[in-house]
């Protein structure tokens, strides 16, 4: 009986190895980031503008910081920083010049789709000016997730 515990330590630890082995899966939100560009150039054109809104790397780079904050810390349900920072603040860190707003959706699971985030802000009216207002002609946006939270940050720049 004791021979059959030995024969299963090297299968399991064999079995182990092979487990340990398998790389971490890694969410790629680009076509989601995008998704949620392409559906603010729509609004945008709705409400009668004629540029095209182009994505600024500085400003994904402060959407990106103020995603992983509000992921990371529950207290946080807008635009304050943890730290106390207001999205010009971020997006000046980043290497922005010019004015700059922000819209931010927080869903209360794994995933976020396009079609949740359109909708949290659609029917916000301040969201919603933000997203029509032609001016916004530069765009970052960055999502995250977590086991049950995701939260998609856009950030919307007039360069000066």
């Amino acid at each position: 009986m004791a021979r059959r515990g030995i024969r299963a330590l090297p299968v399991l630890a064999l079995v182990g190895a092979a487990v340990a082995g398998i790389p971490a899966a890694n969410a790629d939100n680009k076509r989601l980031n995008d998704g949620v560009v392409a559906n603010v150039y729509t609004v945008q054109h709705q409400a009668g503008c004629t540029s095209d809104v182009k994505i600024n790397p500085q400003l994904q780079l402060a959407a990106e910081w103020h995603a992983n904050d509000v992921l990371n810390d529950r207290a946080l349900d807008g635009d304050i920083g943890s730290d106390g920072s207001t999205v010009q603040d971020r997006a000046n860190a980043a290497g922005f010049k010019g004015v700059v707003a922000e819209t931010v959706a927080i869903n209360p699971a794994l995933a976020i789709n396009n079609i949740d985030v359109i909708n949290q802000w659609y029917y916000r009216p301040d969201y919603m000016a933000i997203m029509s207002n032609c001016a916004n002609t530069r765009m970052g946006v960055w999502s995250v997730n977590s086991l049950d939270r995701s939260v998609v940050v856009a950030v919307y720049g007039q360069p000066g």
